[in-house]
This record gives structure tokens, sequence and C-alpha cells, in this order.
């Protein structure tokens, strides 16, 4: 009797049961990944009578342990004996496919569509099909939103019979009551389409997809954009306009801005799909409304497709079209109300240059980007000064920098200090965009004037743009030009532009290196340890402190300790404080 008990504990659906007991889910989950162990050791034909009820019997747990079960089941198949019995796998999976929480019914819908594959054509039509129906007709909302995934799968290798059927139940849930139902039929609508037959997506997916492009709910209709692109793809170019571009139109103009969006949004997928003369007699009108859409986030959508719609173009009337119906819509949004709306424009305008030229960039671009340089919101500048290279390439250089410059130089003259501000900002981007030999040439000197600034925030701003420039152009570069400039203002006698030379060598020392740093900037931090003012006196201290970890050890014991010791007997109590600061941070006390 011992050994009958013995036996029956080391029953692996006995040790298992014991382990799904567990009130620690992670175990059990843990538990649920070993299922291939456990019917390794029963073998496919206990694993088929034993162990797959006894699965069924659990589908009541955590939602954890219920979605590492359906991605178990979906890799089954071997364990019950091949595809000749795949189809036990179903009514675990169908539960499963049912369950509230929506994770676990993807996770058993995805497990589904792989075992559908491995059923054959009558085992499709017994078994599977029946699954399908089933989950059609079922109560639970759960069941019918999961049963929209399936279509796809098994409707090419069922008979033509079983294949009227099922466009039958798909069209149930098209027309099913409930919200979520229509939304995930609508959901796969577009998957189902590239299964069937060219007459049959004429004669019974289009009349479903007008349908549902109708819907009272514009979750519906928003769904049927995408399908629009998969429908487009597969029917011949001469049904387009009659059967799907009428209803295109309709969302476009749709009463939902989020319908509208999703046009938008999906708008250069759709030219593709349509081919080039569609996109000539409907796209263009569409867009240019779109374009001018009462909504703004409409608006930004449509203008991010903007450089993308006009490359599509056919090269037949691509400029002209740009020209005469795209540009004078586009440039409307220029003085748009809303910021995301001009800088979704100024994030594409400047990549139109390649398409239309140098003499159209000139006329027709030139003007907007000179607008949207001087736009008030930073976002829109920044992105219009990121796409300078576009323009660069079609006209060179030198007559961007003709237009460039007073833009530039009337920004950074501006009275108001936030405006001056941002193109200082911008000018690292900028000298990127321009390289060397012009930054030397026209921005150099800006750039150093800024230094003097009588707003701290603006010379903060310009020494930060200091390393920037210095990792672009390099250290050689900045001993010969800006180094010499900075040390200068040591000498100035305001006592603020001295300051200044400190902060800009404390940026400069981790960019240029120790040997620049020792030779060139060091003597003159040590020289402005004796300033008359104390603030100059305690952030000399200060800079000792930032750039001592770039100097060797033998400078920091021969220069720096004794000027910082010398500092720590200051008669201002904060140059004491930083110079002590100074030594310990240095470990030199």
């Amino acid at each position: 009797m011992a050994a009958a008990d013995g036996d029956d504990s080391l029953n692996p659906i006995s040790i298992l049961i014991d382990e799904l007991q567990n009130e620690d889910i992670q175990l059990r989950v843990d538990s649920i990944r070993k299922l291939p162990i456990f019917a390794l050791a029963l073998g496919v034909e206990k694993t088929r009578s034993e162990l797959l009820p006894f699965i069924i019997d659990i589908v009541y747990d955590e939602d954890e342990v219920l979605l590492a079960l359906a991605e178990e089941l979906g890799t089954f198949t071997p364990l019950v004996g091949g595809p000749e019995y795949a189809h036990c796998l179903l009514p675990p999976l169908e539960l499963l496919a049912m369950v509230d929480e929506a994770i676990v019914r993807d996770k058993a819908v995805e497990s589904l569509r792989v075992i559908s594959h491995e059923h054959s054509p009558s085992h499709l039509e017994d078994h599977f099909v029946p699954l399908v129906k089933r989950m059609v007709d079922g109560e639970l909302v759960t069941s019918r939103i999961s049963a929209c995934s399936l279509f796809s799968v098994c409707y090419p290798g069922v008979s033509i019979a079983v294949k009227a059927e099922l466009l039958q139940c798909f069209w149930d849930l098209c027309s099913d009551d409930d919200l979520l139902v229509r939304c995930a039929a609508a959901s796969n609508l577009g998957d189902f389409a590239k299964v069937l037959e060219i007459d049959d997506i004429k004669s019974q997916i289009v009349p479903i997809f007008s349908n549902l492009a109708s819907d009272e709910e514009d979750s519906v209709r928003l769904l049927m954009v995408e399908v629009c692109v998969n429908i487009a793809q597969v029917l011949p170019q001469e049904a387009l306009e009659a059967l799907v571009m009428i209803t295109l139109h309709q969302a476009a103009q749709d009463t939902s801005w989020r319908v509208r969006y999703t046009v938008a949004s999906k708008f250069t997928e759709l030219q593709t799909a349509v081919g080039p003369e569609v996109t000539k007699t409907d796209l263009v009108p569409a867009f240019q409304n779109l374009i001018k859409d009462c909504e703004p986030e409409v608006r930004v959508a449509a203008s991010l497709k903007l450089k993308e719609f006009c490359e599509n173009l056919s090269a037949d009337y691509r400029e002209k079209v740009i020209l005469t119906e795209i540009l004078p819509c586009s440039k409307e949004l220029i003085s748009d109300t809303n910021p995301h709306v001009r800088s979704a424009l100024a994030s594409v305008i400047m990549g139109l240059s390649p398409i239309l030229g140098k003499d159209n960039t000139m006329e027709h671009l030139m003007p907007c980007f000179l607008a949207l340089l001087k736009d008030e919101y930073p976002d829109v500048r920044l992105r219009i000064i990121s796409n300078l290279d576009c323009m660069k390439e079609v006209i060179g250089i030198q007559q961007l920098s003709q237009f460039l410059l007073p833009t530039i130089m009337e920004l950074a003259e501006d009275a108001k200090w936030r405006v001056r501000l941002a193109i200082v900002e911008y000018m690292p981007l900028l000298a990127g965009q321009f390289g060397l030999e012009f930054f030397d040439a026209q921005l150099h000197s800006l750039c150093m004037s800024w230094l003097v600034d009588h707003v701290y925030a603006i010379r903060e701003a310009a020494t930060n743009n200091l390393k920037k420039l210095v990792e672009q152009f390099g250290k050689e570069w900045a001993l010969a030009t800006i180094i010499p400039r900075v040390l200068t203002l040591s000498k100035e006698p305001n006592y603020l532009h001295r300051m200044t030379t400190l902060f800009c060598i404390n940026v400069l020392s981790k960019v240029c290196g120790q040997g620049i740093t020792t030779k060139h900037m060091l003597p003159t931090v040590l020289y402005m340890a004796d300033d008359p003012i104390a603030n100059v006196r305690f952030n000399a201290a200060k800079s000792l402190q930032e750039i001592g970890s770039v100097l060797d050890n033998s400078t920091l014991q021969n220069e720096v300790k004794p000027i910082l010791e010398r500092l720590t007997q200051d008669q201002d109590m904060d140059v004491k404080y930083f110079a002590q600061e100074a030594l310990t941070d240095l470990s030199l006390a």
C-alpha cells in the first residue's frame, strides 16, 4: 500500500497538481513553463488523455498563469503526437480565448493561429472551423472578439461551401451590436481580405468595408482607413474608384477629427496603394483639405506627410502640382495659430528643395524658411535650422548665407534677450551645417561677442557653446581662435566679463585636454586669483577645483596648491570657503 502511495506521488500529474496549488503566483507560472517536461514524462497518449483535460480544469487561475499557459500550448503540437492530433489543443485554447483579460486572449488567439497551420484541410473543417463558429455564436463578447482574428488563417484551406459559411459568419461579426466586436472585426478585415480571391473581395469584403466605414461609432470608422490601404493594394486599378475611393473621400471629410487624423497619418500609404493617377485626381484635393483642416492635430499629421507625399508624386506632374496646389496651402500654415502645426511644417518643408530645384527653392521656399526662422516658438526655429542641409545642397552655401546671415544678425541683436538666447543656442547646429570655413568668416565674431552680453543667460549659453564648437572643429582650432579671445577678457575692466573668462576655461579644459589647459589657460586662472574683486577670486578657486581633474599631480602640487592655500587666508569668507573646498576635493589639504 505504501509502495502504491509512493508511485502516485511521483505521477507527473500529481506533481503538477501540487505545484499549481502553491499560493505563490510566480511558482505556479514556473510550473506552467515546465509543462513540456511533464508532457514528455507522460508520453503523447497520456498527454492527450490526462494532461490536456487537467489543463482545461485550471483555466480559472490568475491572469499571469493563464498567459503562460496560452503561450506554452502554442508549441505543444509535437507533445500531443504531431499535426494529426493538433486539434486536441483547441479546447483549452478556446477557453483561454474567451477570458476577460485581453492580453491572455491575444496570446491564446496567437497560439490558435499557429496551430491552425498544422491542421490538414479536413481537420480544419472538422475541428477548427466548428471552433470559430462556436466562438462567433458565443454569448460572451470576448468570444466573438477573439473569433475575428481566426478567419484569415482557416479560410484558405477549406472548401468553397465552408468558405461561404465563414464569410457569412464574418459579416455577422461586422454587424454585431457590441462596439468592441465591430472594432475587432474592422481591425481584422484587412488581413482577411488578403487571403480572398479578387471576386470575393469585390462582392463580399467591399460591401462589409463600406458598411463599417459608415458605422455610427468613429472608433470603427477610423479603423477602416488602414483597411482601405490593404484593399487598395489587392484590387485592380479600374476597380479602385468605384469600390474604395468614395469611402476614402468620406473618411477624409468625416465629422470626427480622429477619423480625419487617421487618414492624414496613413496618407502616403494610401498614395502608394492607389497609384499615381488616382493620387492626382483624388488624393491631391483630399490632401489640400487635410492641410486646411479645422483641427490642429489633423493639420500636424498632414504637414508631417508633406515631403513624403510630394516625393511620391509622379515625375510627370510633380513640380506643377506642388507649386500650384500643395505649396499655396502649405504656406498658410506658416502663420498657423498652433505652434505644433508650424513646428511640423518646419521639420519637412525644406525637404522640398531637392524636388523643386534651385530656382523654385529661391522663389518659393526661401520666404517660408526666413519666416519660420523668425518664429516665436523655439521648436519651430530648431526644426528649420536642423534641415538647412537640404537647402544648402540645392542652392549652395554662398546664396543660402546671403539670405540667412541678415536674419541671424537681426535675431542676434534683438532687444528681447530670450530671442537672442534662442539663436545663441542654435549656433553649434548652424556651425555644423555650414562648416569651419564659413563659421570662421561669418559667425565666429558674433559668437565671441555674446560672451560679453549684458544678460547672464546669454553669456552662460555662449560659454557652453564653446565646448560644442571645439568638439566639432577640434582643439587646435580652439587654440588658434577661441582661447586667445577668451583670455583677453581677463583684462576687461568689467568684473563680470573677467568672470566669463573663468567660466569659459572651465568648459574648455574638458575638451582641450591637459597640455593646452596647463600651458595656456592655467596661468590666467592663477593670475585671476589676485583679482581685487572677491567674486572673481572665489570663482578662480572654483575654476582651479574644476580644471584640477585634467592637470597632472606635479602641477597641482607646485602651482595650484600654493595659490589655494593663500586664498584660504583671504579676508573674504566666500573666498576662504571655496579655496578650502578646492583643496579638499583635489586631495591637496
